[in-house]
């Protein structure tokens, strides 16, 4: 089975020229198949303050009503998503941009209200073409996925960029051998926030539990930490949580299962 990374990298990395060249420079490097998946929040809420649009957070995820809908179309599936490409290009990778609506790819459905939380325009994944996508994949084309999908009756959906890239290592794990990689500021998940060197090597679901009770892992590394146990659940082979700066080091954490078993 042909090895096929997958690397998901935050806006922050995408947005700023200096991290932006060194991530397309490394990931340019990568040996064999991949695909990148990009987020791009701070550029839209920027665009969105300078239309005199409100943005709007709960638990770390944007509401999305129409008209920030098509604030980070234009940015996400737009401006971040073709800079990406270009550079890309640039370095003799053979990219091609892609939402979720491109070829059928990703299909969402409308996030229900929640307890009492609309987020209008948001998506959660029901279906990946990973045939599809892999026939792309298997041809010398590397993908660059915006965290936009659509719900198969014409409207756009704004998609957490962490759920897309794990939903589409699982559509491809099938096909290939699959490594995902989830990349942020930091070296990898820390056991104290404020020590950027207390890298946690490995962790397994009962380890993220017990960190999870002791309000070492919080926030938006929790919801980052099921998506890869879903993704290894489902048939990826390897997930990591590391830096940008990192992906051509082999650093960071590495998420594993199924766990030991306990023992008696």
């Amino acid at each position: 089975m042909e090895k096929l990374t997958v690397i998901k990298v935050g806006g922050k990395i995408v947005e700023e020229e200096a991290t932006l060249h060194k991530l397309l420079d490394d990931f340019a490097a990568i040996e064999g198949h991949k695909v990148l998946v990009h987020g791009g929040g701070r550029s839209a809420t920027a665009l969105a303050t300078r239309l005199g649009i409100e943005s709007r957070m709960v638990n770390g995820r944007r509401i999305t009503d129409a008209d920030m809908l098509q604030v980070v179309t234009m940015v996400y599936g737009g401006l971040v998503n073709k800079n990406i490409v270009a550079g890309l290009q640039a370095r003799g990778v053979n990219a091609l941009g892609l939402t979720g609506a491109d070829m059928n790819v990703i299909r969402s459905a409308k996030r229900p209200v929640k307890d009492g939380v609309d987020y209008g325009f948001v998506g959660d994944v029901k279906q990946v073409d990973g045939e599809r996508l892999g026939e792309l994949i298997a041809g010398g084309i590397v993908p660059v996925m915006a965290p936009l999908t659509h719900d198969g009756e014409g409207h756009i959906l704004n998609t957490n960029a962490d759920t897309i890239a794990g939903e589409t290592a699982k559509g491809l794990a099938s096909r290939f051998d699959v490594t995902l990689v989830f990349c942020f500021e930091k070296k990898g998940v820390l056991r104290d926030a404020d020590d950027d060197e207390s890298v946690i090597p490995a962790l397994t679901p009962r380890e993220f539990r017990q960190y999870v009770a002791d309000g070492i892992i919080q926030g938006g590394m929790i919801p980052k930490l099921e998506n890869a146990f879903e993704a290894l659940k489902a048939g990826v082979r390897r997930v990591v949580i590391t830096s940008a700066a990192d992906i051509a080091t082999g650093g960071g954490t590495r998420i594993t299962w199924p766990e030991e078993p306990e023992s008696k």
